[in-house]
């Protein structure tokens, strides 16, 4: 079992920068793949940052060569650098880490969420 915390959430203008971080505890974090999950107000959220456990990335056309998703398995600690912010960006951005056993079985661990704010 995975327990997620996130941080890092904030107010900033169009054009600036956050860091996002989503601390693990409970289990061997290197061994689970993790991404991020914004979720616009009044929206369905989507998955649009990935790094595997052997840290192979990958990205959703909306977030492409402005966000960076990076780990840090000595500190238990994923993070995601959003550059370029945009007012679109606005949303509640939760980090999810999951694993899967070799019979094909998943457990799927989700943060509590934390708020973005981007202003024009």
């Amino acid at each position: 079992q995975v327990q997620l915390v996130e941080s890092g959430g904030g107010l900033v203008q169009a054009g600036g920068a956050l860091r996002l971080s989503c601390a693990a505890s409970g289990s061997i974090f290197s061994l689970y793949d993790m991404g991020w999950c914004p979720q616009p107000p009044g929206k369905q959220l989507e998955l649009v940052a990935i790094i595997s456990s052997s840290r192979r990335t990958n990205y959703a056309d909306s977030v492409m060569g402005r966000f960076t998703v990076s780990r840090d398995n000595d500190k238990n600690t994923g993070y995601l650098q959003m550059n370029s912010l945009k007012p679109e960006d606005t949303a509640v951005y939760y980090c999810k880490a999951w694993i899967t056993s070799g019979s094909g079985y998943r457990s799927e661990y989700w943060g509590q969420g934390t708020q973005v704010t981007v202003s024009s």
